[in-house]
């Protein structure tokens, strides 16, 4: 819901931030995998209740997010790119509410399972719609330019790193936080299978 209107404010500074990166070498592949070793790390530690550390890595995180799509739109996008950003990201994504299961299976264990699995209606949703718009081609730049079709919704990346975010900040509040953001992702999934359904028949 938010990702469009943050595009335009977070931008700017990314592509300032990447232009040296870039001109020095690094890669947008290079960078996303930084990324994704930084969200592991944030996982790890989000595992052993270590919160305050485990938020630090996962805005580390987030921000190589940022940077490898903005040294991808200076150096060229790829297919090979695009497939790693998605896939990375929905590791740490899931893994995130993994690693609050870890830290605390007897409060945490359901919960994690219920927004995971949450996850799986908002991800399946969205990429498959990817792929039958790029047999179309049909493009949006709402987001962007990225490699791939996003299909917006209630519950896009903004709003899952906010929520994660959240539960970093009040680790004793992440079952509330996960079961209302897991049914807010269902919600999502319904209106994407409601405007594919209009868009694709």
């Amino acid at each position: 819901m938010l990702d469009a209107r943050l595009r335009r404010l977070i931008d700017p500074p990314l592509e300032r931030l990447s232009r040296p990166l870039a001109d020095r070498g690094l890669s947008a592949n290079a960078t996303t995998w930084i990324g994704f070793a930084l969200g592991l790390a944030a996982m790890a530690a989000i595992a052993q209740q270590a919160y305050a550390p485990g938020l630090a890595l996962l805005l580390l995180n987030r921000l190589f997010d940022g940077l490898d799509g903005a040294i991808a739109r200076q150096r060229g996008l790829s297919d090979l790119g695009g497939f790693l950003d998605i896939v990375l990201d929905f590791v740490i994504y899931s893994g995130i509410p993994f690693a609050f299961a870890l830290a605390d299976p007897a409060a945490n264990g359901l919960p994690a399972a219920f927004l995971i699995f949450s996850f799986i209606g908002t991800g399946t949703s969205f990429l498959a719609f990817a792929i039958m718009a790029a047999k179309r081609g049909l493009s949006t730049e709402l987001r962007g330019r990225k490699s791939l079709y996003y299909l917006g919704g209630l519950t896009e990346g903004t709003e899952t790193i906010l929520v994660l975010v959240l539960a970093c900040l009040f680790p004793a509040f992440f079952p509330l936080i996960a079961w209302i953001f897991g049914a807010l992702c269902w919600l999502t999934t319904a209106t994407r299978i409601t405007a594919a359904w209009q868009t694709l028949r």
